[in-house]
């Protein structure tokens, strides 16, 4: 147990890293906090800081939510934790890192919304379930240019997943984590969700729209 506590700790300190924050103030002399959406994470990045620092933010966020998740596959071949407790220890290190990345100790507490390190945590649970996820999640904003409709379904469709088995063998506390996952995803989007139902939520394109010129 003391090597999981410390593992956990280790984990939410990995997310913590505030890639978003640190970039935006390093090269470019602003904190994104202060700009756009205010959210520390990739999708206000490219929003406000262009392609090139919104990628490395997505790259890196990713990488975060794989690393912290991978410890649990360390933990294993260390003979610290037994192959049927691989999955929930995945989880639970993948929440501390997505925890991480909301609520980063290096940056007041204020992160972003936790979906690019999820994606890395589902990357290191099931790579599988991962393409799912990323398929829906592209279907959706490609159809709707919601980055948050496809964030809050593709998180729901992971669950989904864990559920049905589809990630490994799920016990009923494994299921439990997978909800308490995805619901986290859609409690960060909360925002998000009112934007929606008022019809303000910003739309996202791969190219800027062309504008109709003036006559």
């Amino acid at each position: 147990m003391i090597y999981i506590f410390i593992s956990v700790l280790f984990c939410y300190l990995i997310g913590s890293i505030p890639t978003a924050v640190w970039t935006s103030k390093a090269f470019y002399g602003i904190d994104v906090r202060t700009k756009g959406s205010g959210n520390a994470g990739a999708t206000n990045t490219f929003r406000v800081l262009g392609k090139g620092a919104g990628l490395f933010v997505l790259i890196f966020d990713i990488f975060k939510g794989w690393m912290g998740t991978y410890f649990a596959t360390i933990l294993l071949n260390q003979g610290l934790i037994n192959p049927e407790n691989e999955l929930i220890c995945k989880l639970i290190l993948g929440f501390a890192t997505v925890s991480g990345h909301i609520y980063p100790v290096f940056a007041n507490f204020k992160g972003g919304k936790g979906v690019a390190t999820l994606l890395g945590m589902v990357i290191c649970v099931s790579p599988y379930a991962a393409l799912i996820c990323i398929t829906v999640f592209l279907f959706l904003f490609l159809s709707l240019h919601y980055v948050s409709v496809g964030s809050m379904v593709a998180a729901l469709v992971f669950a989904i997943l864990v559920i049905f088995g589809y990630c490994g063998t799920a016990d009923l506390a494994t299921k439990g984590m997978a909800i308490f996952l995805a619901s986290m995803v859609i409690y960060t989007h909360r925002s998000n969700i009112e934007k929606l139902k008022a019809g303000t939520e910003n739309k996202m394109y791969f190219k800027k729209k062309n504008q109709t010129p003036a006559i």
